[in-house]
């Protein structure tokens, strides 16, 4: 009986544990399946794209870069192949003697070799990195003969950037570059490896819309991310042209026409301000930087006395010197301190306190009223002009006439410049306004400071009536040739609320510039007559001359060294019966206005008139050709 009934416990025991574990396994089994249930009905959706991404990899594709064109279409910077040479690391059983190999080939020196290495610890193993980089055909085409004998050696063609003119162009076109982590934003463009962006110039200003759309892949890749096979592709949308106002020709011309001199000069047409050239000597190669410039490269640039990195149209600022006078002859007027028939008499030096300031003309000019001031470049008439009207006067003009301000150009890095008056020295200097500055600014020097673009935009308002053109780099419309709007600048500007008076006194005193008998560049005039310009000449000082060279003159602009010669100057505009260009000029340390700068300011103006697509042969409407060579044709 106790057997029994032991048994029977026994069995018991052993139905409730069965039955506990089977509850616990039923239960089990019961949450498995509401899981699968809930991951394969409810959320197939969503795992079933979880899967497809793990499977597929989407890649971008950059776009076509945009070209840069002059106003006739020609190419300023496009695209060209780039051949390149790409390496494997897990396919190369010796990266280092792949290397060494390819060295044999093509220039890989030490410092590629440490960048490629350093790539690859980055890297996943199968993911290409670039060795070598546009290279010759010649070359790509030597190591593509050896490539089998290159284990992980992949070759490839791609695009990047070209400036087919060179220095010509740096400046106004810049370059493209590497994306650094300042330039890192919300395109995802920007995180390609090797992808350019642009670091300077129209390239710069114009990026994203030179820049384009990405494109994508679709590569099925395995667990790894290696990838199997492309499954779609769309190359995205190219960067738009961008069709700049630049005639290049004109531009290359220009350059040339500087030979080694270091300087700038700009051409703007006066009525619609399209800059036709926008000139800085020396350039540099923009490809440099496109590729890579190398440590050579840039000690070459920075050491070069002649700073060809900087754009001396719309960086450099330089004292305008005499080119000053028709902003304070204008001022002089509009203050009512002088009229057409006011006479000062130049002895060839004035006393003002203490000091004695002296015209550049030893033996003085006599008697001089503004347009003959204008005509000799007299600095006593002038002297005399802002020791009347003071400094805030002047500055008012001058300011008007777009010197003293940046002038919007869609170029990077203008600066500008300086139009001083007492207020501006008070806040920078702390120091108050004396009265013999008002003399020094008279004849645009002391703090005056410009660059070419705004001196080229000076004498635009002045030839174009008093009307406030502005400079443009870039066409409003991607059209070629001639600018299809032809409305004048009083259809297109607002007045300077200059007297038309005042301007045609100026005027005047700018075409008797280059003309006989007294001109002070009447041997650089344009001896045809329709093409004839007005100018004014400027020399501007870099150290102040002391007191026995003055009266010696032992040592002359030539004979001195380089870095000490004064700036040479000329703004012009022509032809003079109809206005239509304006230009200036500077030769650094060129010496005289009149020798170094007004020669190649009169060659540009030619060539820009002659190249003009809108001209026909004409003489001058209404003028006798004897008239026209006294208004300069010569």
């Amino acid at each position: 009986m106790a057997i029994n009934r032991r048994d029977n416990d026994l069995k018991a025991v052993f139905t409730r544990r069965a039955l506990l574990l089977g509850t616990a396994q039923l239960a089990l089994f019961g949450v498995l399946a509401g899981r699968l249930y809930y991951l394969q009905v409810l959320e197939s959706d969503k795992y079933t794209l979880l899967a497809e991404e793990n499977r597929i990899n989407m890649r971008l594709l950059p776009p076509r870069r945009g070209r840069i064109l002059d106003r006739y279409g020609i190419e300023l910077a496009s695209n060209r192949r780039n051949y390149r040479v790409l390496i494997v690391a897990e396919q190369a059983r010796d990266v280092d003697a792949t290397l060494a190999a390819l060295a044999e080939l093509i220039q890989v020196d030490e410092v590629q070799k440490q960048r490629v290495k350093r790539e690859i610890e980055r890297r996943r193993k199968f993911v290409p990195v670039v060795v070598a980089e546009n290279l010759s055909w010649d070359d790509f085409a030597k190591v593509n003969l050896h490539s089998p004998d290159l284990p992980g050696v992949q070759l490839d063609v791609g695009e990047t950037r070209d400036y087919p003119f060179g220095p010509d162009f740096a400046h106004v076109v810049g370059y493209v570059g590497a994306v650094s982590e300042g330039d890192q934003g919300d395109d995802p463009l920007l995180e390609l490896p090797g992808f350019r962006i642009g670091k300077s110039g129209v390239e710069k200003v114009y990026d994203e819309r030179l820049r384009g759309r990405a494109g994508h892949s679709q590569m099925e890749v395995n667990a790894y991310g290696r990838a199997i096979r492309e499954l779609t592709r769309y190359d995205g949308q190219p960067g738009d042209d961008v069709v700049l106002t630049i005639d290049a020709e004109l531009q290359r011309m220009a350059m040339q026409r500087f030979g080694e001199e270091s300087g700038a000069a700009v051409v703007m047409d006066v009525h619609t301000g399209d800059i036709l050239a926008l000139v800085s000597n020396p350039g540099f190669d923009p490809n440099w930087f496109n590729v890579g410039i190398t440590q050579a490269q840039w000690r070459q640039l920075n050491s070069d006395k002649f700073k060809p990195l900087i754009n001396k149209a719309v960086q450099g600022t330089y004292p305008p010197g005499s080119t000053f006078k028709m902003a304070v002859a204008i001022a002089a007027l509009e203050a009512g301190a002088v009229d057409a028939s006011t006479r000062v008499f130049c002895p060839g030096h004035m006393e003002f306190g203490n000091t004695r300031f002296h015209c550049w003309k030893k033996g003085g000019h006599g008697a001089m009223n503004v347009v003959s001031a204008l005509e000799e470049s007299c600095d006593i008439f002038f002297y005399e002009a802002a020791r009347r009207i003071g400094v805030d006067k002047i500055a008012e003009v001058a300011k008007k006439l777009g010197l003293g301000a940046v002038t919007g150009l869609d170029v990077t890095g203008e600066r500008r410049g300086l139009i001083p008056t007492r207020e501006w020295k008070r806040a920078a200097l702390n120091q108050p306004w004396h009265p013999g500055e008002n003399l020094i600014t008279g004849i645009g020097q002391g703090y005056v400071l410009a660059t070419p673009l705004q001196l080229a935009v000076m004498a635009a308002r002045i030839a174009n009536g008093g009307y406030a053109v502005e400079p443009r780099i870039v066409r409003p419309s991607a059209t070629f040739g001639p600018e299809p709007d032809q409305r004048l600048a009083k259809d297109r500007w607002p007045s300077l609320g200059i007297k038309r008076e005042y301007l045609e006194l100026a005027q005047e005193g700018m075409i008797r510039v280059t003309s006989p008998p007294r001109g002070t560049a009447q041997r650089a005039r344009i001896t045809l007559a329709e093409y004839a310009m007005a100018g004014k000449t400027g020399s501007a000082q870099v150290r102040r001359i002391s007191r026995l060279e003055r009266e010696t003159r032992v040592r002359k602009n030539e004979e001195k060294p380089w870095e000490e010669r004064d700036h040479a100057l000329f703004v012009a505009y022509a032809p003079i019966h109809a206005p239509r260009y304006a230009c200036a000029v500077i030769v650094e340390h060129g010496g005289g206005g009149s020798t170094a700068a007004a020669p190649i300011a009169r060659d540009i103006m030619l060539e820009v008139q002659k190249r003009d697509p809108s001209r026909k042969e004409r003489s001058v409407p209404g003028v006798t050709t004897a008239a026209a060579e006294l208004k300069g044709g010569g």
